[in-house]
């Protein structure tokens, strides 16, 4: 079995392939996904690209966060150090107040793909790490399914504390944290943004359009960088048929990478 097919066989999804490949067993089920990626990318999964409905902001030289305001100065101009240090003290909201330690965020910090969430969860909060527990290993198995290990990735959150009972943030939660993350997506300065959950793709694209409706286009946010929108590792647990969605928005999201990295989408 190629190391593609076991990817897929580990974010649960169902794959047809040919005799040739595998001998089915007495209890193989129907198929429900074709598994079309151990070739090369098609020169036209390219062109698909340029048709792909495309949300730009302007390109500007300051910082950008919601609304195309600027960063405030005090968060502008930290460094990996500062930034860690500002999240860890802040205080700015009252989810200091029953949060266990903040969440800062996780992975490579020159990396070429960046995640981003929601909110931390309770593992979350335990661990000051974003994404663990079972969704993380979901979130794990999905960057597998594309090349990607945990480490080569950045992974952070809209929120940097959880909020009781997982409740959804609010936006002054939101508007204190957020620029926290821009800059994190500033010296991260990754080619592409992966945005999985609709909390994080409505914030981030400043809308009430369902996550159905996100999925599937190339969406640019600050300073005109790009992004992908998929659902959240969580939700997927409890939704295992749109695991299928999942995998598309994936693959969507290597071709841009790919165009991206070569210069054929700008």
């Amino acid at each position: 079995m190629s190391s593609k097919l076991q990817y897929l066989n580990a974010l649960g999804i169902d794959v047809w392939t040919r005799r040739s490949l595998v001998q089915p067993s007495a209890s193989a089920v129907a198929p429900t996904l074709k598994e079309a990626t151990d070739a090369p990318l098609a020169e036209n999964s390219r062109a698909t690209l340029v048709e792909t409905v495309v949300r730009r902001v302007p390109t500007e030289s300051r910082s950008l966060t919601r609304a195309g305001s600027e960063l405030p100065a005090s968060v502008a101009s930290l460094d990996w150090e500062g930034l860690s240090q500002a999240v860890n003290t802040c205080t700015a909201c009252s989810l200091h107040t029953t949060r266990t330690q903040s969440v800062f965020g996780v992975g490579n910090r020159q990396a070429q793909w960046m995640i981003i969430g929601e909110a931390p969860g309770m593992e979350e909060d335990k661990q000051g790490e974003p994404f663990v527990g079972r969704a993380g290993q979901l979130l794990n198995a999905m960057l597998k399914a594309i090349g990607l290990a945990r480490e080569q990735v950045f992974i952070a959150n809209i929120l940097k504390s959880r909020p009781p009972h997982n409740r959804d943030p609010r936006p002054d939660e939101v508007a204190a944290c957020i620029p926290f993350l821009y800059r994190q997506i500033e010296l991260v300065n990754p080619v592409l943004l992966l945005c999985v959950g609709r909390i994080a793709a409505q914030t981030l694209l400043q809308t009430d359009t369902p996550i159905g409706r996100l999925r599937g286009t190339l969406h640019r946010i600050a300073n005109n960088r790009p992004m992908i929108v998929t659902y959240h590792p969580a939700y997927l647990l409890r939704s295992p048929a749109e695991k299928r969605k999942a995998w598309s928005d994936l693959k969507l999201a290597m071709r841009t990478f790919e165009s991206l990295r070569t210069g054929t989408v700008s």
